[in-house]
């Protein structure tokens, strides 16, 4: 595999031992892992979890504390010597890290979302290893992200990489519960797999925040985007320089037709919706055929919300069956006026439209 530029995304079950506490030779093995590649002159970004464990580690909350509060205080604690401890193993190697914390909202529009960009191009060109994770302190509930398999996709999408490695304390997807002797590892999915929820496990990490159906929607999407996608288990020593030296381990997502930049960024931008249009059957077949289409006023059945031009939009069919996002060159009044006519600029053009 000749990736240039990957993200490695790391979850909590990956990076702490079965008491809760953080697997500091996991740690090493994967700074290690990651040494050896960037001596290949490959780029990385890795967003790590390990925070809320290492302050686990450190302090005991207050019974009075609620679970944001206690999340809050180990976050913030931890941080410290999960960073600390980073900066320790990479030094080892020859090597510097930079601590880089967001929220959902430093993604909200394109302004933030390529001053981020230019924030991490620059780490990479100065052969600084970016560490990322969400900064736990200050993100509430409604703006936190689902967990950091969100947050990677993000990136993923943004920083135009070839491929995103999700390592976890699985194999990989499975076809049933990785528990049951029954169940198989899918070795290879394409688009042709839609529906995961119907046999893949529901059940959520000990330590972390996110579940396998969570890292195979996010998957789907950015492999959708012309990005490859790899999901593999992050216990087994060596298991990233050996699937990028093409040796076959865990779930290989692939990437379908490169996307543009817009769209990588459309892909993610569910959070910061602003309005909801439902389209008729013929309008949903128009989008959905081989060649590029906009989606037009005279498809378009109900508008709801206010909005201005420019602000992101949830496409449903008349079902609700979320059908994409894209950019609004009307405002709400415009668009429910124009509702149904003919002969009208598009409602979003595709060059501004992700479909999933």
């Amino acid at each position: 595999m000749l990736y240039k530029k990957i993200v490695v995304k790391v979850g909590s079950n990956v990076l702490t031992q079965a008491d809760g506490l953080p697997d500091l030779l996991r740690m090493k093995n994967l700074v290690r892992q990651i040494a050896d590649l960037k001596k290949q002159h490959i780029a990385i970004i890795l967003v790590s979890s390990g925070a809320v464990a290492f302050g686990r580690s450190i302090v005991q909350a207050s019974e009075k504390n609620d679970t944001i509060a206690q999340r809050q205080l180990f976050s913030s604690v931890g941080q410290v010597k999960l960073m600390q401890k980073y900066s320790e193993l990479f030094a080892e190697q020859g090597l510097a890290c930079a601590q880089v914390l967001v929220t959902k909202e430093d993604f909200r529009d394109r302004r933030h979302y390529l001053n981020m960009k230019n924030c991490l191009d620059t780490l990479l060109q100065n052969n600084i290893v970016p560490i990322i994770n969400e900064n736990d302190v200050i993100s509430i509930t409604e703006l936190m992200f689902t967990d950091n398999d969100e947050l990677a996709g993000l990136l993923t999408s943004m920083m135009n990489v070839e491929a995103l490695f999700i390592l976890t304390n699985v194999n990989g997807i499975y076809n049933g519960n990785p528990k049951d002797p029954q169940s198989q590892l899918i070795p290879v999915i394409d688009n042709h797999i839609l529906d995961f929820e119907s046999f893949i496990s529901t059940e959520k990490s000990n330590f972390g925040r996110g579940g396998m159906v969570t890292k195979s929607n996010i998957a789907k999407r950015v492999a959708k985007l012309g990005i490859a996608v790899h999901i593999v288990n992050g216990k087994t020593d060596f298991i990233l320089t050996e699937t990028m030296q093409g040796k076959s381990h865990g779930t290989f997502f692939k990437p379908h037709k490169e996307s543009s930049s817009i769209k990588k960024w459309l892909a993610h931008a569910d959070g910061f919706v602003k309005g909801m249009v439902y389209i008729n059957e013929g309008a949903k077949q128009a989008l959905f055929e081989n060649k590029a289409n906009s989606l037009l006023l005279v498809g378009i059945t109900k508008i709801e919300g206010q909005f201005d031009k420019g602000d992101i939009l949830k496409i449903v069919d008349e079902k609700g069956s979320l059908l994409g996002l894209g950019i609004s060159q009307y405002d709400d009044e415009k668009a429910i006026e124009r509702m149904g006519w003919k002969n009208q600029k598009p409602l979003i053009h595709y060059d501004y439209l992700f479909l999933y």
